[in-house]
């Protein structure tokens, strides 16, 4: 019997990295001013640009297409890592706000390397 396709709705790793898109812009809300168009900005197009890739790659259709945009995806978790490690190092995020943004973050990427290794795999 054939399963439905899943919309990329449907598949969690979409669902905690539209979380992790609310946390980032919460937390670069309470940046300085002066980083609004720098830090801030970049930080929230890294996170908006990983449920991005992962909607686009699941409507391609060909799961190389999907496996693509998630090797995208895991490209722009682990820039959005790198600027959080560097707000933390100038005092923008509270240790609190680090820990728990970058321990979503590190879930969602652990999910997108699963599903690109299992994809990989033909499964």
């Amino acid at each position: 019997m054939n399963t439905p396709t899943r919309s990329y709705r449907d598949l969690i790793v979409w669902q905690k990295a539209i979380d992790l898109v609310a946390d980032i812009y919460k937390v670069t809300d309470r940046f300085p001013d002066r980083e609004k168009y720098a830090l801030s900005s970049q930080m929230r197009r890294a996170a908006v640009s990983i449920p991005s890739n992962i909607a686009e790659g699941r409507s391609r259709g060909t799961r190389k297409d999907f496996v693509n945009f998630l090797h995208t995806a895991l490209g722009s978790g682990t820039e959005l890592e790198t600027q959080l490690i560097i707000a933390q190092r100038l005092n923008y995020l509270q240790s609190a706000n680090f820990q728990s943004t970058t321990a979503l973050l590190s879930e969602v990427c652990r999910m997108l390397h699963a599903m690109i290794k299992k994809l990989e795999a033909g499964s």
